[in-house]
């Protein structure tokens, strides 16, 4: 048994415990050296120790104090993000680029927008997106009712309301009088037009030639863009890679409308993914308006070369249930007509067949958020004469990869415009682009230079 009263007492620091034994026993002489060897091997282990332990807390303390500098200059260096970020978004999420973004919606009278939705086809025709984006923003954690406190101002004209008797087409005659009305209400009562000469308000040109406000391109490009819209921003579905009178103006390129819930009522019958029995599907006007020739000569080309080819499905003629085909087909030729743009771009896009543009130059809605090179196939307005065997490689080697992309959900949600805003959707699409040019808005600009100043 051990002897516990010649243990050392706790005070003298950390005791270790050493049995050594040998089964011979050990000499006396032997036990006093090793009794002098276990005194000082005592004194040396309980000094290292001490070291030791004194040494890690020096070095987690220093460790300590360089991360709370490292924290205190962080904070010192934190305006200067929010400068950036106020100038231009920095961050890669699109979500935190809407987080702060304000726009303050103008409440018109009547006779500037709803009265014109007595007409139901007002808020469903494919020039319909000037009344679904307002609807959405209504409703948008976007919308601020302090117009103090908006980046952006968004002035509700429906100008593609007014359908013709004759032929039922809208008639945009009356545009440039009723925004130019617009914008002299608004700039009486309020001070926010004057104070930016426009620059951060926001107006919708959903039809053929956009902010020309005209349906036949050469007197679009003669009359050009209205003086009064020539420092705002544009919300237009017209849009190209060359320079055109009617895109001088800032501008963001947007979708045609086609209706989520007709979409989605063909898809419950025709899911993408199903059975595809028509391999080149088009049907509308095969002659356009004189005045376009280049539209004219592509669809003329395309209805004598092909009328008579099995694998092309070709009609002239009008058929509300056409969705349905459209769903049943590989290929959807997308030709332009009177103007690039078509709202056959969506609604391929949407139902799962793969899009054939044939507009030459043409530049199409949210390229950041729809990779359009990988969802369709753009052929040469010189080339419509070889669709077929353009076509037949394409099936041979990438379709289905082409397809597969095409599936994406997101991609057609993109291009879709909501009651309500969705993230991910045309609305939002929309307020992301505006988010990339908050350097227009004067409260923005103002409270960047303030940030400067203070700095």
């Amino acid at each position: 048994m051990e002897n516990h009263n010649n243990r050392p007492s706790k005070n003298r620091g950390y005791y270790v415990k050493m049995k050594l034994m040998h089964k011979h026993g050990r000499p006396q002489q032997e036990k006093n050296n090793f009794n002098t060897f276990h005194k000082y091997f005592k004194w040396i282990l309980w000094l290292s120790l001490s070291l030791y332990f004194f040494t890690s807390y020096l070095i987690s303390n220093n460790n300590n104090n360089s991360h709370n500098n490292n924290n205190i200059k962080h904070q010192k260096t934190k305006p200067t993000h929010v400068i950036k970020s106020l100038s231009q978004p920095i961050s890669t999420n699109k979500t935190e680029s809407l987080k702060n973004l304000k726009v303050f919606i103008y409440d018109l009278p009547p006779k500037y927008n709803t009265n014109w939705l007595t007409n139901s086809r007002c808020k469903t025709h494919l020039f319909a997106s000037e009344v679904a984006i307002h609807r959405a923003l209504l409703t948008s954690d976007v919308r601020t009712f302090d117009p103090y406190d908006a980046d952006f101002f968004f002035v509700p004209v429906y100008v593609s309301c007014n359908f013709s008797t004759v032929n039922g087409f809208p008639a945009i005659g009356h545009a440039r009088s009723l925004i130019s009305s617009a914008v002299k209400l608004i700039s009486t009562e309020y001070p926010f037009w004057n104070r930016s000469r426009g620059s951060d308000h926001v107006f919708v040109a959903s039809h053929d030639f956009g902010s020309c406000f005209h349906t036949l391109e050469d007197v679009a490009m003669k009359d050009g863009v209205p003086e009064i819209l020539k420092k705002s921003i544009v919300l237009q579905t017209f849009g190209v890679t060359y320079e055109h009178p009617c895109q001088k103006v800032e501008h963001v390129v947007i979708p045609p409308f086609v209706s989520p819930e007709s979409v989605r009522n063909t898809l419950e019958n025709f899911p993408v993914s199903g059975r595809r029995d028509i391999w080149v599907f088009f049907r509308g006007k095969m002659e356009v308006h004189p005045k376009n020739v280049s539209g004219r000569k592509v669809r003329t080309v395309i209805w004598k070369k092909f009328n008579g080819d099995r694998r092309f499905y070709l009609q002239r003629h009008r058929f509300a249930g056409y969705q349905s085909e459209i769903a049943r087909s590989v290929f959807c030729l997308c030709p332009l007509g009177w103007a690039p743009w078509s709202p056959r771009l969506v609604e391929s896009v949407a139902l799962g067949c793969v899009p054939v543009i044939i507009a030459d130059g043409i530049r199409l809605p949210f390229s950041s958020a729809v990779k359009w090179s990988e969802i369709s196939v753009t052929v040469a307005e010189k080339d419509v004469w070889r669709l077929a065997e353009i076509l037949e490689k394409v099936a041979a080697t990438n379709l289905s990869s082409i397809q597969r992309n095409l599936w994406d959900p997101r991609t057609k949600k993109a291009l879709l415009f909501n009651s309500w805003v969705q993230e991910g959707d045309a609305t939002w699409q929309v307020l992301h682009s505006l988010s990339e040019k908050l350097y227009r808005s004067y409260r923005s600009s103002r409270v960047s230079r303030q940030l400067d100043s203070d700095t």
